[in-house]
């Protein structure tokens, strides 16, 4: 466990510049608690101490603002930046080098007791106020946008944005040298519709120019 806790600190170093020293990590930073709390909790529940990981987990919550159920199954090198709000269900699982940003909710669309929460693949970026709600995979390398709302699986290396979420690029699977922070710069599918929307009114408006100076030209 301890081994797992040094790479999400390392994580911390790696994914946010605005971190000056391991003492502001550990006195500053909810999202390192929050992990903390969960990998002890996590420890709790696998060992069916179900009530002490309970506990434990709410603790965290208290704490740091951040939600993640003891039962979630969760990989090396976690970052959550900010946190505040992040819930994590019970049957989440999420791989390495992962990312989420503040608001994001990994949630259940069903109350049955079976795998109900989504899967998140190895360097996933959740950006803020993002919902991934349901029990699929999201692949590895993927990012999804800002307060975008997925319901059903992504493939590795895609970004979605949206509501609901649709896959606005699917770049070539490979694994990045870091994690892709980058999620402010992602394709505007909506802009793009619109902007089309544009060139074919302009498109119809030189046709109807064309058609109304031929009508003229024959009347004259």
């Amino acid at each position: 466990m301890f081994d797992v806790l040094k790479d999400d600190f390392k994580a911390v170093f790696e994914r946010d510049p605005a971190v000056r020293s391991v003492l502001e990590i550990v006195f500053c930073y909810p999202g390192f608690h929050a992990m903390l709390f969960h990998r002890f909790a996590h420890a709790l529940w696998s060992r069916q101490l179900f009530f002490l990981g309970r506990l434990t987990s709410h603790l965290g919550r208290f704490f740091t603002g951040i939600e993640i159920h003891p039962g979630a199954k969760i990989g090396r090198g976690f970052f959550i930046d900010h946190g505040m709000g992040v819930v994590i269900g019970e049957t989440a699982e999420i791989g390495d080098n992962c990312t989420l940003y503040h608001g994001v909710t990994l949630g259940g669309t069903s109350w049955a007791k079976e795998k109900r929460h989504p899967t998140l693949g190895d360097n996933v970026v959740v950006g803020s106020g993002a919902k991934v709600l349901g029990p699929f995979t999201v692949g590895d390398n993927s990012k999804i946008g800002s307060n975008s709302v997925v319901v059903k699986e992504v493939p590795a290396s895609s970004t979605v944005v949206g509501i609901p979420g649709r896959v606005v690029l699917n770049a070539e699977e490979k694994k990045p040298e870091k994690a892709d922070l980058e999620h402010g710069q992602l394709p505007d599918p909506e802009a793009k519709a619109i902007t089309c929307l544009f060139d074919q009114i302009r498109m119809l408006e030189k046709r109807i120019r064309e058609l109304e100076e031929q009508l003229e030209s024959k009347g004259a």
